[in-house]
């Protein structure tokens, strides 16, 4: 099976300022996060900060809290295995994605 790029090519992070708590921080993420976090919040009828300041909160708690960005990244890999799931569990998806991960 062949690999394609994605539609508008590979393209670096691009930094926004946020603001969390009343704080201003900035965080970097590829464009097709953001585009993906700015849908995730309008699904849910959010401002994108407020989608954030939630991530962020539940990130905080957590064992080894990553990084901002990474729990973004993360949070949204998740949701979206979550959704679409249809007929498999989150767990099988993300069994499949990891096989698939490590096929030459």
């Amino acid at each position: 099976m062949l690999v394609f790029p994605p539609a508008g090519g590979f393209i670096g992070p691009v930094k926004r300022s946020v603001t969390i708590a009343g704080h201003a921080t900035s965080i970097s993420l590829e464009p097709i996060f953001w585009q993906t976090l700015e849908a995730a919040a309008a699904l849910r009828a959010l401002p994108l900060n407020a989608l954030i300041a939630q991530i962020d909160a539940l990130r905080i708690v957590a064992e080894d809290p990553p990084n901002l960005a990474s729990a973004l990244r993360s949070w949204i890999l998740a949701d979206f295995l979550s959704s679409n799931s249809d007929n498999h569990s989150q767990q099988d998806l993300t069994m499949r994605v990891t096989r698939n991960s490590h096929s030459p």
